[in-house]
């Protein structure tokens, strides 16, 4: 299988993951990230996640604080990403994530621009980043 296809399926298991994670369970995502000092996320809703600890916390934050979600990942209105292999063993995709998610009551629209860094560990593709635009709309519903 070509690194293109490995990484798009990893992107897949990641949204599967994220929409998990937006209904409340964290658990699929703890699967598809590295747990390795150098994972780092930058959420919409501001926040810098340092290593696989604060990643980790930071997912589980999330699963407690947003209901009903759902997120997928489109590159430009078509339903794919970019993706861009750097070597054999990294790559990263570039896109735009659309869907929404309760907070609260509060009802928010997701509509952000996203990257995503994927490295090959243990023979398969774990995510090493998560970069979104900051939502203002998010941080405002989640009060931060």
């Amino acid at each position: 299988m070509a690194v293109e296809d490995e990484v798009r399926q990893a992107s897949e298991q990641f949204y599967a993951a994220l929409n998990s994670t937006l209904n409340g369970d964290p658990g699929p995502m703890m699967e598809v990230w590295s747990h390795s000092a150098d994972a780092s996320a930058m959420h919409p809703f501001g926040s810098r996640s340092l290593g696989w600890e604060e990643v980790r916390a930071s997912w589980e934050q999330a699963a407690q604080a947003i209901s009903e979600g759902r997120v997928s990942d489109h590159q430009r209105g078509v339903d794919e990403e970019v993706v861009v292999p750097i070597g054999d063993d990294d790559a990263y995709t570039v896109g735009t994530e659309r869907g929404q998610a309760k907070i609260g009551e509060e009802l928010v629209r997701v509509d952000w621009r996203v990257t995503n860094i994927y490295r090959r560990e243990g023979g398969g593709w774990k995510m090493v980043h998560h970069h979104t635009d900051v939502s203002p709309a998010l941080v405002e519903a989640l009060g931060m």
